[in-house]
């Protein structure tokens, strides 16, 4: 059975949108911050190990809650030039990685996780306007879209429990024009699109002013406890602390027990060059909503401040090994499957061009959000596994790692959500077949109804699985 997107697109097409396009963050495309390179040691009282959103956003709650303490936040490479420089920048309330996951996972406690979430949501929002953070911040809400037929009742299923305003074919074409869509579900207030780059730029901006040092280029290496604290190893100094918050995202842990929990794996993005008035109009797209569509293998797009469609998902790559290299960034058979399905979705649009395309690697786990942890008696927090909806789960995550650091029970440091570890993927040559076996099975399902493999439905039971 075919999908919408298995359509054919003229190669001719695709290979002229994409002549002209740059490859590299469109995002990071910009006047950027510099930090200096640490040389030589010191001390601090919390030293945080990453700077993309979850250390930057832990750096400056850490100093908001303890004015005058000495906070340090190292980056191996500048500030925000991974996964927080290169995602789409949708800040969705959800930190289960959407209802259904967290639902299914933790449903005794869910309605809680939701409120969580959204008083995050909200959270970040108000801390964006106090430190006048320059991120464009839009409260757009999120537009989830079928595109086969059986996929309208999984939206009339969410829209039943309170997931949103159930859009029927005539009125979801109404707000965003595709000959593709079938049916919407939009929840108008449980979703922002940023500046994903201007929001790491501005945090590491607000962290600096509140009297945090922020050192790039300064990779740690090695941790070891102390018996008064922790000492990180860099290549230039040591630095010693009284706690540590690791928050390495997809890069393999300085801490082995934490190695086997995520891996990495690569998404794929395109952004168009500005559209003028006359192409939006042809779409229709009015109140800038986030998009995404409803397959396994989906789609996310979004509207930049500038009227750029920022179009990214589908494939989902895993390399044999674990490892996080740049080489698999530049994938031409991968952008050119995101191309062909840009004008399959708005054929309208086969006057316009990409400018950028890019990739980053996605630290997932096989429970598809964030998990936390703790070592060296209680010294050093960490947190990883966001698979790919990090943007606002990160804030969360920040103050669960000082919650846990604080060492007083509150009301996140009792869930189960945080007090439970999702099972690790196993080692090599096992953890490949079996990522690639669910690849194949996803893909199975998206071309069969979404009728789910006995393969599919083992993993279900037993909770694992592979997203993006």
């Amino acid at each position: 059975m075919q999908t919408v997107f298995d359509r054919r697109v003229d190669p001719d097409l695709i290979t002229r949108a994409l002549r002209s396009a740059s490859f590299g963050s469109m995002w990071l495309d910009m006047p950027r911050p510099d930090y200096p390179k640490l040389s030589g040691g010191l001390s601090c009282d919390l030293l945080v190990v990453g700077g993309g959103y979850a250390g930057l956003w832990s750096a400056l709650h850490a100093i908001e809650r303890n004015p005058g303490a000495r906070v340090v936040l190292i980056e191996a490479e500048r500030v925000g030039w991974a996964a927080s420089g290169r995602n789409g920048g949708f800040v969705e309330a959800s930190i289960t990685h959407g209802a259904a996951n967290g639902k299914s996972r933790w449903p005794t406690e869910f309605d809680r996780l939701e409120k969580l979430g959204r008083a995050n949501l909200d959270g970040m929002q108000a801390d964006i306007a106090k430190h006048a953070m320059a991120v464009d911040w839009e409260r757009s809400g999120m537009l989830t879209v079928a595109t086969e037929p059986h996929q309208i009742e999984w939206l009339r299923e969410g829209a039943d429990d309170g997931d949103g305003q159930f859009l029927d074919k005539a009125a979801v074409r109404a707000e965003v024009d595709s000959p593709t869509y079938e049916a919407g579900l939009f929840a108008a207030d449980t979703c922002a699109i940023v500046h994903p780059a201007r929001l790491v730029f501005e945090l590491a901006r607000a962290c600096a002013h509140a009297g945090v040092q922020i050192f790039e280029h300064t990779a740690a290496v090695a941790v070891d406890r102390q018996r008064n604290g922790v000492a990180v190893h860099t290549r230039t100094g040591v630095i010693e602390a009284d706690q540590v918050v690791l928050a390495t995202n997809v890069f393999p842990s300085l801490l082995k027990r934490n190695r086997l929990h995520t891996i990495p794996v690569y998404d794929y993005v395109l952004a168009t060059e500005p559209l003028t008035q006359d192409q939006l109009d042809r779409i229709g797209w009015r109140s800038r909503q986030g998009i995404g569509d409803s397959a396994n293998q989906f789609h996310y797009y979004r509207l930049s401040a500038d009227n750029r469609i920022v179009w990214g998902g589908y494939d989902a790559l895993y390399h044999f090994g674990r490892r996080v290299d740049p080489t698999y960034e530049d994938r031409p058979e991968t952008y050119r499957r995101l191309a062909a399905h840009f004008f399959i979705t708005f054929p309208q649009l086969e006057d316009v061009r990409f400018s950028h395309r890019w990739a980053g690697a996605i630290d997932t786990n096989t429970r598809f959000c964030a998990h936390w942890g703790m070592a060296g008696r209680g010294r050093i927090a960490y947190v990883n596994g966001f698979t790919g909806l990090g943007v606002g789960a990160a804030r969360f995550a920040a103050d669960v790692c000082l919650d846990l650091l604080d060492g007083h029970p509150t009301e996140r440091t009792e869930l189960e959500m945080v007090n439970r570890k999702p099972l690790p993927f196993p080692p090599e040559p096992a953890a490949s077949i079996g990522i690639q076996a669910t690849r194949w099975s996803l893909n199975q399902a998206d071309h069969h109804a979404g009728k789910r493999n006995v393969f599919l439905r083992t993993l279900d039971r037993l909770g694992l699985g592979f997203d993006s």
